[in-house]
């Protein structure tokens, strides 16, 4: 989690734990500012939604990075793609996701209209990159 070097963090008023810890929340989870926010409060740091905001801007790339790297390679071996229908504005969508068996999305794909060769590409791009599953 802290794995970014500390120089970085310098002459920040909080410590670079807090501020890596903050970080990696809002890229690991699926969590807003004012979500991070508040869960730093219950742990008794003030912090405002704007600093957390400037820390992701600031720091988010390298944490991103890491998480993607890290996570590289550890997936089940058991997939599914999944079709579902999505309103957006009144607009119909087709979203596309690869799920493995323990519920992280490995990738999505997002379009106005239904084209089941985009989906296949998807999924070779997920073998490609992630490599073959058993299932």
């Amino acid at each position: 989690m802290t794995e970014a070097p500390l120089a970085h963090f310098r002459r920040h008023r909080f410590p670079a734990e807090i501020i890596a810890h903050a970080v990696w929340l809002y890229y690991r989870f699926p969590l807003s500012f004012r979500d991070i926010e508040d869960l730093l409060a219950e742990r008794g740091i003030n912090v405002s939604f704007q600093t957390v905001s400037e820390w992701a801007a600031k720091f988010g790339l390298k944490f991103a990075h890491l998480l993607r790297h890290r996570s590289r390679g550890h997936f089940s071996d058991k997939w599914q793609l999944d079709e579902m229908v999505v309103t957006i504005k009144g607009k119909k969508y087709w979203l596309w996701r690869a799920v493995d068996a323990n519920g992280y999305v490995l990738d999505a794909l997002l379009q106005s209209r239904r084209n089941k060769a985009a989906a296949l590409k998807l999924m070779r791009k997920l073998l490609k990159h992630q490599g073959t599953p058993r299932a």
